[in-house]
């Protein structure tokens, strides 16, 4: 068991089982031996890889949408260009370069990271490029501007909870010990006031799947982007409405048990967008695949110009990235893409109302 594991045990031990949120959060955030606060978890030697480190089209793309959107609501100036959860930085910094040629873009902008992990704080300084990048750690910290944020698996690995129906009332999904080993159990029967919808459309066993601090975080978003012009880009995998269980690990690129190494694997589950969207007091877009929205945004043109100058293994890779971020079978249907934005102006470039 891992240092993290023997924490958990006798935590558990000590004070009766914990919910799934009080285990994601512990191991991904604790600040000695949370998942986040130990590595930098992406690429090849890490063990996952988000659209950025695929190709810098996914960026370009999403930057462009940004700008353009930042033109169509008269240039405010001074803005906030933020990333939630920005990796190392990539996203941003393809974002940056692919809007270089806009004029005043740059001058107005100012790059807010939200970022808890120090080791990819570092990540983010080496590969951002600005006058301007300040970092925080809440949502609520982001300055009193014309709000223009992009979130990429951000949302996804924000601790949830889990309820299964047994009549018409739930029981709470959590974490607990059996032989020594952490294993999950139920609680008793509650009736969650956020839940009460859900009874007409499911069924006894079926789970559901809620996370307050997504919520909590659309909500900020969408006050201030109602208030103060905007928009938001949620990608992130899921769908409209919450069923069932999709609490998931990966470890070197392989799914694995989230009880069996804590601290060791990122854990994730599937976003709500209807949540999201409803906890946001301000407009939003229709929910869209993601391939969809990046052949809207004009990805295949951008990929015959990259591929013009390219040749061999580097033009396979190329066109491999492409087809991994569009295509149906991989990230272009999985990944869906939300647009929040003020109430009376109409969603981003590439978004239907």
């Amino acid at each position: 068991m891992t240092a993290l594991g023997r924490h958990i045990t006798a935590r558990i031990t000590a004070t009766g089982p914990i919910t799934l949120a009080d285990y994601m959060a512990t191991c991904l955030m604790h600040p000695e031996m949370g998942y986040y606060a130990t590595r930098d978890p992406l690429g090849a030697a890490g063990d996952f890889t988000t659209a950025p480190e695929i190709s810098q089209m996914f960026g370009e793309l999403l930057g462009l949408c940004l700008a353009q959107t930042w033109l169509d609501q008269g240039r405010p100036a001074p803005f906030a260009l933020a990333e939630l959860g920005p990796g190392r930085g990539t996203l941003m910094a393809d974002i940056l370069r692919a809007t270089k040629g806009v004029p005043g873009f740059h001058a107005g902008a100012q790059v807010h990271l939200l970022e808890t992990s120090p080791t990819l704080r570092e990540k983010q300084a080496e590969s951002i490029h600005h006058e301007s990048v300040t970092w925080h750690e809440r949502v609520e910290d982001l300055p009193d501007l014309p709000l223009f944020l992009v979130a990429n698996e951000f949302f996804d690995a924000l601790p949830i909870r889990q309820f299964q129906r047994q009549g018409a009332a739930w029981h709470e999904r959590v974490v607990w010990l059996r032989e020594g080993a952490l294993t999950f159990g139920l609680g008793g029967p509650v009736t969650p006031p956020d839940l009460a919808h859900r009874l007409a459309d499911t069924q006894d066993g079926d789970i559901v799947e809620t996370c307050a601090p997504g919520r909590a975080t659309a909500q900020e978003i969408g006050t201030r982007i109602e208030a103060r012009g905007g928009a938001a880009l949620i990608v992130d995998y899921g769908d409209w409405r919450s069923l069932g269980d999709t609490f998931q690990a990966v470890q070197d690129h392989a799914p694995t048990d989230p009880l069996a190494a804590p601290g060791e694997a990122d854990l994730t589950a599937h976003v709500d967008f209807e949540a999201l969207a409803g906890a946001a007091p301000c407009a939003h877009a229709r929910l869209i695949p993601q391939g969809t929205l990046l052949f809207r945004l004009g990805i295949e043109p951008r990929k015959e110009a990259l591929a013009r100058n390219l040749s061999g293994t580097a033009r396979d890779s190329h066109l491999a990235a492409f087809q991994r971020l569009t295509g149906p079978e991989e990230m272009g249907r999985l990944f869906k893409v939300l647009a929040l934005h003020p109430k009376a102006l109409p969603p981003p470039p590439g978004f239907d109302p």
